[in-house]
């Protein structure tokens, strides 16, 4: 896998992730990022399950989120997703999602930490030591810029 590397997954989009103005709901896209995240780490060959089994997890830190162009049911919907910064605490995926033509409709990041579960709640880990292999996986495919 080459450095800039971006994951690649279409969306069924179904009518029940439409609003009441026949147009795909906000909060519906959220759900795409996640599909778009895992589609990733399987790409690159890691197991998000393998990681919760291990008892570590990668919760949302934030969600940046622009939405340029409605899609509807119907339409086909691609969820393009890559890394764009790692610094070891903090993974920032980049993503945008297409319509069939190829045109964003929708773009932003989402930042996730890795945390531990000690003594009943969650404290933030460094990625970079608890999982170096895929942190160096991430370093080595991510897009500069």
């Amino acid at each position: 896998m080459e450095k800039g590397y971006v994951a690649e997954k279409e969306i069924q989009v179904m009518y029940a992730d439409t609003d009441m103005m026949g147009v795909i709901y906000h909060g519906s896209y959220i759900k795409w990022l996640e599909v778009g995240r895992m589609q990733l780490i399987a790409d690159v060959g890691y197991d998000y399950v393998a990681m919760e089994r291990s008892g570590y997890y990668a919760p949302v830190y934030n969600i940046n989120v622009t939405y340029r162009k409605s899609l509807k049911y119907g339409d086909r919907a691609f969820v393009r997703t890559w890394v764009a910064r790692n610094t070891g605490m903090r993974t920032d995926y980049g993503f945008e999602i297409v319509n069939g033509d190829g045109e964003v409709c929708t773009f932003g990041t989402t930042t996730h930490i890795v945390v531990k579960k000690v003594d009943g709640e969650f404290k933030p880990v460094a990625f970079k030591k608890v999982f170096p292999e895929w942190f160096g996986k991430y370093e080595q495919i991510k897009v500069d810029g």
